[in-house]
C-alpha cells in the first residue's frame, strides 16, 4: 500500500529516536557524577578504600557514556536546525542563551573530568582530588538545567512579542526562566539521580545474587540504595508539584493523561484501563478524589476536563499509559528502596535475600523506562504544538525530501553506537574484574 511521504511525520520520528537514545546516556551523564562524588566522599570520611575503589570504577564507565552522549547530543543540535527550521527561525533568538550556556557547562564538565581522571593518587590530601570532581557534578547538572529550560520554554513560551511570524522585543532571561522551569528542571535532575543510583544498585545486586559476597559489593549496594530512597521521595514530591503545574498552565494535557473528559469537582484518578471508542473507560483502578488532590491539593477541587477544549488541540489519549508508567514506577522505586532500608535496620540477616535482590535488579531498567516515558509524555502531551499555543508542530517542520533516508541512517548509527558502548563497558569490567583489583590493591 502506498503511503504518502510526509516530512513532518518523519522529522518527528527521527527526533523522537534521537532523543530517546540520547536520554539513556544523558541520564547517566547527569546522575553518575554525583554518585561518584558520594562514593569518594564516603571513602575519605570513613577512611574506607572500598568506597574509593567504587568511585574509580564508576568513573571509568562514566567516560564511555559521556562519549556516546556527546555524539547524540550533537545530533540533536543539528536536527533542531535541519528538521525544524521554521521553529528555529521563530524561536531561535529566545532559546539561544540557554543553548549557549548548556555548551559552556559541558565544556567545564569535560575539562575537569579529564583532570579528575588523571590525578588519582597525585595529592597527599584526597579532599583536593574530590574537589576536582565538583565542577563535573555542577557542570553535568547545569547542562541538564539549561537544556531543560529550552523544553520548558516550548511548553510555556514567554519573554517576547509576536508580530506576524516574527518574535520581537525578546527578553532571553524572561524566556529562559518561564513558569515551567522550576518543576521541569527539578524533576529532570532528581529522576536522573534516581535512575543512576538504581542502575548502579542493580549492578551490585546482580553481583551479590551471583554469589560474589565481597563487602565491596555490599557497600556499593548500600550506598546506592540509600541514595535511591532519598531521590525517590524527592521524585514523588516534585511529581506532585508537576501535576499542579499542569492543572494551572496545561489543563488539557493533564485531562488527556487522565482521560478526564468532563470538567467536575471531586475528580478521581484513573490508573490503567482500556478506553473504548464511545469514550467509556473499563478495567481502570479508580482512586476517589485523587485527581483533584493532584491538580489543586483539595479533594473537592474542580478539575478542567477535555470538554473545554477543541478536539484539534487535544493530545493523543494514549499518553495516559505513559502517565501510568511514571506513577507506577515511582511508587515501586520508593517501595523497593524503603524495603531495602527496612531490612538493613530490622532484618540484617535477610538483607541479601534472593527475592529482594531481584526486586532491586528490576528497579534499574524500570527507572530508565520511567525516564523515557516521562520525556515522551512531555513531548507528545504538548501536541499539536511545538511551541505551546504559538506554533503547531506541522508548521515548524522541514518540507525537504529524504528525511526518511536520514532516519534509516541514524537508526543504524544508534544501533552501532549502542552496541559499541555495551561491548566496551562489558570488556572494560570483565577484563579487569573487581576481585582482581581488590587483590591488587590489598583490600
Amino acid at each position: 500500500m502506498f503511503i504518502e511521504y510526509d516530512p513532518a511525520v518523519y522529522s518527528r520520528i527521527l527526533t523522537a529516536l534521537t532523543l530517546s537514545f540520547h536520554i539513556l546516556f544523558a541520564t547517566i551523564g547527569v546522575g553518575v557524577p554525583l554518585m561518584i562524588a558520594l562514593a569518594e566522599w564516603t571513602g575519605i570520611r570513613k577512611n574506607d578504600p572500598h568506597y574509593i575503589l567504587l568511585a574509580r570504577r564508576w568513573a571509568r564507565g562514566f567516560v564511555v557514556t559521556v562519549a556516546v552522549g556527546v555524539v547524540t547530543g550533537t545530533a540533536i543540535g543539528l536536527q533542531l536546525s535541519l528538521l525544524w527550521p521554521d521553529f528555529m527561525q521563530l524561536a531561535g533568538q529566545a532559546i539561544s542563551l540557554p543553548l549557549f550556556m548548556e555548551t559552556f557547562a559541558f565544556f567545564v564538565e569535560a575539562i575537569f573530568l579529564g583532570i579528575y581522571l588523571y590525578t588519582w593518587d597525585r595529592f597527599t590530601n584526597p579532599v583536593k582530588h574530590l574537589l576536582l570532581l565538583m565542577p563535573v557534578v555542577i557542570g553535568a547538572a547545569s547542562s541538564a538545567f539549561f537544556i531543560t529550560t529550552v523544553n520548558a520554554f516550548m511548553n510555556a513560551p514567554q519573554g517576547f512579542e509576536i508580530i506576524g511570524n516574527t518574535l520581537v522585543d525578546i527578553s532571553p532571561l524572561t524566556a529562559m526562566f518561564n513558569p515551567a522551569v522550576p518543576t521541569k528542571t527539578a524533576h529532570v535532575l532528581i529522576t536522573c539521580y534516581l535512575a543512576s543510583a538504581l542502575i548502579l544498585a542493580m549492578i551490585g545486586a546482580l553481583r551479590i545474587i551471583r554469589g560474589e559476597t565481597h563487602v565491596y559489593h555490599k557497600k556499593a549496594l548500600h550506598l546506592t540504595m540509600t541514595a535511591a530512597f532519598v531521590f525517590s521521595i524527592s521524585t514523588v514530591l516534585i511529581g506532585d508539584l508537576s501535576g499542579k503545574y499542569l492543572a494551572h498552565y496545561q489543563p488539557e494535557k493533564l485531562a488527556a493523561a487522565e482521560w478526564h473528559f468532563e470538567s467536575t469537582a471531586h475528580a478521581p484518578l484513573l490508573l490503567g484501563g482500556v478506553l473504548l471508542e464511545n469514550g467509556e473507560v473499563r478495567y481502570a483502578l479508580e482512586l476517589p478524589y485523587a485527581l483533584s488532590i493532584l491538580a489543586h491539593g483539595r479533594p473537592d477541587a474542580h478539575v478542567t476536563g477535555l470538554d473545554r477544549f477543541p478536539e484539534e488541540d487535544i493530545a493523543p489519549l494514549w499518553i495516559h499509559y505513559l502517565f501510568d508508567v511514571m506513577v507506577g514506577s515511582g511508587v515501586y522505586l520508593l517501595f523497593i528502596s524503603a524495603l531495602y532500608l527496612l531490612y538493613f535496620w530490622k532484618f540484617p540477616g535477610k538483607l541479601y535475600h534472593r527475592a529482594l535482590m531481584k526486586g532491586i535488579i528490576i528497579s534499574g531498567p524500570l527507572a530508565m523506562l520511567a525516564v523515557e516515558a516521562g520525556w515522551i509524555f512531555t513531548e507528545v502531551g504538548r501536541q499539536p504544538w511545538i511551541l505551546y499555543q504559538v506554533m503547531r508542530t506541522t508548521e515548524g517542520a522541514t518540507t525537504a525530501y529524504h528525511v526518511d533516508a536520514v532516519l534509516y541512517l541514524f537508526t543504524g548509527l544508534y544501533a552501532v553506537l549502542g552496541a559499541t558502548a555495551g561491548i566496551v563497558l562489558w570488556r572494560m569490567f570483565t577484563h579487569n574484574p573487581v576481585d582482581r583489583e581488590i587483590f591488587k590493591r590489598g583490600l
